[in-house]
């Protein structure tokens, strides 16, 4: 079965290649060195609060890592977190709505984008003992098996169970200026991967012949429902270099649990180690 599984893997490598046919994309500067976050209005105090959460957002998109928010350091940055922003703008999340009722624009969801300087964000890294993962950023290859009141099936790119599922995956990756390729049901069934082996995939095949798929790396994951935790359980093994890393988040919804996939893939590969 494991040559056989390889065997299946390297020949799903070959099909979706044409998807994506780098393992990574060039990311800009400017690209690199923003972030965003939704706020209500533009007064200043909601616009204190979105200063706080882009810091926050940049510092792990440009280090990819999510452990730096954990540092005791963060309280006093997070105060006087305005003054490290270089410019900022909004955009309104419900443009070409008009203002109804009682409502007002300080009431409307607006996007705050802040910019900063490259020079700014790498010396707070350097004060919180972490350096700027520069370069290409990754596309990954997702496989996953979800499932759900007995039922389950592998995520894919055309699936009509799965819609949110894929957007909010895209949609998990981009603050990490990171994308992701998720195959289409035809890949899946002309390569074998039926529920079944997909969810017993085993970490030693990930870390051999299938490490990769199309140049890309792959994720891998199994994701199920808990009435018990009141939310999803997920495991995702990621292989780089010949080392198998596997990490687990409890009780989440799945915009959480994939966030929680991207977070932990960027860490490994800006060299930040096993996520938490």
């Amino acid at each position: 079965m494991p040559g056989f599984l390889r065997a299946v893997l390297l020949t799903m490598g070959v099909m979706i290649a044409g998807l994506a046919p780098r393992a990574a994309f060039a990311v800009t500067t400017d690209d690199l060195y923003q972030s965003r976050t939704i706020v209500t209005g533009q007064g200043e105090e909601n616009r204190r609060m979105g200063f706080k959460d882009c810091l926050d957002r940049v510092l792990v998109r440009v280090s990819g890592d999510q452990r730096l928010l954990e540092k005791p350091e963060m309280a006093a940055l997070r105060d006087k977190a305005g003054d490290f922003v270089d410019t900022f703008r909004y955009h309104d999340r419900l443009e070409g709505i008009p203002i109804h009722d009682e409502q007002g624009t300080h009431d409307r969801p607006h996007d705050l984008t802040c910019l900063y300087k490259p020079t700014t964000v790498n010396k707070l890294l350097a004060q919180l003992g972490s350096k700027p993962w520069l370069g290409e950023r990754p596309t990954l290859s997702i496989l996953l098996a979800v499932e759900r009141a007995g039922r389950g099936f592998v995520l894919a790119s055309d699936g009509d169970e799965s819609l949110y599922m894929r957007e909010s995956f895209e949609a998990a990756a981009k603050p990490m200026a990171m994308s992701v390729i998720i195959p289409d049901k035809a890949t899946l069934t002309k390569s074998g991967f039926t529920f079944d082996e997909v969810r017993a995939e085993s970490p030693e095949l990930l870390g051999g012949d299938a490490r990769t798929l199309g140049g890309r790396p792959l994720l891998h994951g199994h994701i199920s429902w808990s009435d018990k935790d009141l939310g999803w359980v997920v495991q995702w093994r990621l292989a780089i270099d010949g080392k198998i890393y596997s990490w687990r988040v409890r009780g989440v919804s799945f915009d959480e649990a994939f966030r929680a996939a991207i977070r932990g893939t960027a860490q490994i590969l800006s060299g930040n180690g096993q996520p938490d």
